[in-house]
């Protein structure tokens, strides 16, 4: 059972256009050295983004030493405790891909992809400064901001440079490369954390690590084309059939374009607005995206950011919680590479459903243990399965909506988990205070339950269909 119906995108006697004619040509193109060359570079690029993210929750002790910060608040909202600083980072996330999706979809996701990252690294250096909880938290907002333009960039990005038949692996050797970032700044955290080299807070020192790393985006770009298919829908046809000319010939010539029978041609797609999301068939879909990443937040955030502080409350000191979250955090690379092994072998909904059902396993079991090296073991088994659901649906929730509005579509529901985690940070607190560890994975049990009835009654079959015609 599907929320929607799969149009196949065919009509009779139609006269192929160039978007369609390119969408094809992709579609028949072998997975190259050169194809994977671009998803590693954006994948790159987006190491900033997940560092960023993750460095929430690994710094967080520090800002609780440094006084800035609390671990709880007496208030449930309350802004003094490190709920306020999970909760800025997302509401930018929210702003960023809510109101601001739009932004690839009109300037193309080569200049997105660039600018949206200088935004954060301003952000993020004049955060690391802050010496109020006021001044942390605000330009914690706006760093959030630049970081979610930049992720609803990347899928779309790498949405449409590679072929259906390898995307979920696409996606999975993306997140690899992404995730790579969490054991670096895990380690900087245990590091830095307990320390003040020269004078100035560790956690200091791991923000602004990150920030200056960035700044590799201006080298990383020089090296990626735009979206033929994105020009294409903006009638920049002779600039998409140069660069599809390109990807081609690194595939060994033009003559991987398929044969199309005389009597079936792909027809011109309708052109969609952003108000076209609201009616069907995109409606049934924005909705059940939404409700998935309302929920899914829960799941992944819930642990992903609160790891230190989680196993601190279970007894452990500070130092041997930021060890052991640095040696969890070596799960997150290798997991989505473990993965690519049957990421399109199976639909995207099994596979999110499959990761859900372990992660309320492995959480639960996470809560009721105590002893360190088990503890680990759960850490490890809980990040796989997170990032086996992320990679899983980064590829599904942008291949579903049509190249014009895609990264608009996507950060629209996109959004919900990051307004979801912004509350997240403010409930797992009070989850934490209320009911201690339990309480959390309770929590983020009933989250995983939703995405799991919601995928497996509503979620539609994407598998190996080229886009815009899913």
């Amino acid at each position: 059972m599907s929320v929607v119906g799969i149009d196949t995108g065919f009509e009779l006697g139609a006269a192929p256009s160039v978007p369609d004619e390119i969408s094809q040509r992709l579609e028949a193109m072998p997975g190259t050295v050169y194809v994977w060359r671009l998803v590693i570079l954006l994948s790159l690029g987006g190491c900033f983004e997940i560092y960023d993210l993750f460095l929430t929750g690994y710094i967080a002790p520090g800002l609780s030493r440094s006084g800035l910060l609390s671990t709880t608040t007496q208030a449930f909202f309350g802004f003094a405790g490190i709920g306020a600083f999970v909760a800025s980072t997302f509401a930018g996330l929210f702003v960023g891909t809510f109101f601001l999706g739009f932004l690839a979809d009109r300037f193309g996701r080569r200049a997105i992809f660039t600018y949206a990252l200088l935004g954060y690294t301003a952000a993020s250096v004049i955060m690391a400064c802050q010496t109020s909880p006021e001044g942390l938290l605000f330009w914690r907002f706006l760093a959030g901001i630049g970081i979610g333009v930049e992720v609803i960039t990347i899928d779309a990005y790498i949405t449409e440079l590679v072929p259906s038949r390898m995307r979920g692996r696409a996606f999975a050797v993306n997140q690899s490369i992404m995730f790579t970032a969490v054991p670096i700044v895990a380690f900087l955290a245990w590091w830095l954390v307990p320390l003040a080299p020269y004078g100035v807070e560790g956690w200091r020192w791991v923000v602004l690590i990150g920030a200056a790393a960035s700044m590799i985006i201006w080298v990383l770009r020089l090296y990626l084309p735009e979206s033929p298919l994105w020009l294409a829908r903006h009638g920049r046809n002779e600039e998409a059939l140069r660069i599809l000319a390109t990807l081609e010939a690194a595939s060994g010539g033009a003559g991987a374009r398929p044969a199309t029978s005389p009597a079936r041609h792909v027809r011109q797609a309708a052109r969609v607005g952003f108000a076209d999301l609201f009616r069907p068939p995109y409606l049934s879909l924005v909705v059940l995206f939404m409700v998935f990443n309302l929920c899914q937040a829960f799941g992944f955030y819930g642990f992903a950011n609160w790891v230190p502080t989680l196993l601190v409350e279970k007894g452990i000191n500070v130092t041997k919680s930021l060890q052991y979250a640095f040696i969890v955090a070596f799960a997150y690379p290798i997991a989505p590479l473990l993965a690519a092994s049957f990421a399109d072998r199976f639909e995207r909904r099994w596979i999110i459903a499959g990761a859900c059902v372990a992660i309320i396993v492995f959480g639960m079991a996470f809560a009721q243990l105590t002893a360190p090296a088990l503890l680990i073991v759960c850490g490890v088994l809980l990040t796989a399965c997170n990032t086996t659901m992320s990679y899983a649906y980064h590829a599904y929730q942008t291949e579903v909506f049509p190249t014009q509005i895609r990264a608009q579509a996507s950060g629209l529901v996109y959004s919900m988990s990051r307004l979801s985690a912004t509350f997240s940070g403010f409930i797992v607190a009070y989850m934490l205070k209320e009911g201690g560890v339990t309480g959390v994975f309770g929590l983020i049990t009933a989250a995983m339950l939703i995405v799991v009835i919601a995928m497996a009654l509503f979620g539609p079959n994407v598998r190996g269909k080229a886009l815009d015609t899913v």
